[in-house]
């Protein structure tokens, strides 16, 4: 039986390994033929009699092994790593993840079981970075079954357990967590999403009635506690409902509902919270409206507006039928309360460099809602759109909301009323008469 001999005993060693580059690197390695014939399938067939240049004087002591520099170092520890019995549990073995995939590579152009079996169960077991892991989904393809336990982590999982994920994510997040859990509620919100998300890749699970009737019961369970504290607050003193921990529960509330809004929105379940919303609306805006303009009721007064805002976008975009007297309702509602607050928000942020970034509300929104309004309007019967645009030109923020177009619009339509309608009046008139 042989002696297992060590790489570099030049004194034992039978054969020569010559490990070249392209940049002109020529080193010389020596080695034990019995070592790497029964390890490595390529030194077996390099050194066998069946080589095609095996009769060639020096061809079966010396073997030559090309490489990229970038890969001589992984080669280097893979002819020593054919000298040891390998443990795959050893990380000061392996050095990491990097190394361990150069090392795999090299493994799996010459043939050596033994290493690549060990380099699997290593990756196995470790953690990724995220270029480890787009490096290990370029190398696998040419391992086949190999790459199985790899693969483990990044393999698609079960419709049955991508729904219980998702459930016990939304039960999570319309829970109303305590404010130490935020940053895992934010997270999660994020999470579900993405999961909802069609962009390169189809939506995690698909959307369908069962879904659609547990997020609906979710929804529900936080529209109740939100009421239960409205109720609470309204028919509290003011300066119990300035309380900081109430006004932050408050504040936390608004936000989740906000979240809210943008899930069921990609489920088509807007009608849920407008309805909700609609209810309530009243109460929430007479609660904002009792408070005086403190910091803390100016950033809430904007939840609630961002909120709102949602709400009428559903309702003037078609998104979400009510019925007339529903949506006028909302106008007269949130009319007010937003008007009176831009130039609120506008002048609190022009005299205080330090004002609260939250406080700077997007640009955007303020246009969103106004478009939302002037929509609104729109839909309602030309008597309702006259008081509403009557009273506009005579308020004090005439400026916000601009309703500069639905007064356009109105004003045309209520010119030519008559010679539009004329033929249907008509036709209406004759039908009467002769029921």
């Amino acid at each position: 039986m042989k002696e297992p001999g060590r790489i570099g005993d030049r004194s034992t060693s039978d054969l020569v390994v010559r490990l070249r580059t392209q940049d002109g690197r020529d080193d010389w390695f020596y080695c034990h033929s019995h070592i790497l014939v029964e390890k490595s399938k390529y030194f077996a067939d390099r050194l066998s009699e069946n080589w095609p240049t095996c009769q060639i004087l020096d061809s079966r002591s010396c073997v030559e092994v090309y490489c990229q520099e970038s890969d001589y170092d992984h080669h280097v520890n893979l002819l020593r790593l054919l000298y040891v019995v390998v443990d795959a549990w050893l990380d000061d073995m392996w050095h990491g993840v990097k190394n361990a995939l150069g090392i795999l590579q090299v493994a799996l152009e010459l043939g050596c079981p033994q290493i690549i079996s060990a380099c699997v169960k290593y990756l196995e077991a470790v953690p990724w970075e995220e270029a480890e892991e787009e490096e290990i989904l370029r190398i696998i393809p040419s391992m086949g079954s190999n790459a199985d336990p790899i693969l483990a982590r990044l393999q698609p999982v079960n419709p049955s357990t991508i729904w219980r994920i998702f459930l016990s994510t939304v039960q999570f997040v319309t829970s109303s967590p305590p404010s130490p859990l935020n940053d895992l509620k934010t997270c999660a919100q994020e999470q579900l999403e993405y999961m909802l998300t069609e962009d390169d890749d189809a939506p995690l699970l698909v959307v369908d009635d069962d879904i659609k009737s547990e997020v609906k019961e979710c929804v529900k369970g936080l529209f109740t506690r939100f009421h239960h504290l409205l109720q609470a607050l309204s028919c509290e003193s003011m300066e119990s409902v300035l309380d900081t921990r109430k006004m932050r529960s408050f504040q936390s509330y608004l936000s989740d509902l906000s979240w809210t809004c943008q899930i069921l929105n990609r489920l088509e379940m807007m009608m849920e919270l407008v309805n909700y919303w609609v209810d309530e609306s009243d109460k929430i805006v007479q609660l904002v409206e009792r408070a005086n303009s403190t910091p803390e009721i100016v950033d809430t007064k904007l939840k609630v507006i961002e909120v709102a805002a949602k709400v009428l976008e559903a309702i003037g975009y078609g998104t979400v039928i009510l019925p007339t007297a529903k949506r006028l309702h909302m106008v007269k509602v949130w009319l007010p309360l937003v008007r009176a607050t831009k130039p609120m928000i506008d002048s609190l942020t022009a005299t205080n460099a330090e004002a609260d970034l939250e406080l700077k509300m997007d640009g955007e929104l303020w246009q969103s809602l106004e478009s939302a309004f002037i929509s609104i309007i729109l839909t309602l019967p030309s008597e309702d759109q006259a008081f509403i645009l009557a009273e506009w030109l005579g308020n004090e923020h005439v400026h916000y909301p601009d309703f500069t177009e639905a007064f356009e619009v109105w004003c045309y339509r209520s010119k030519v009323a008559k010679t539009r309608l004329a033929d249907i009046l008509a036709k209406n008139a004759m039908l009467n008469s002769h029921s």
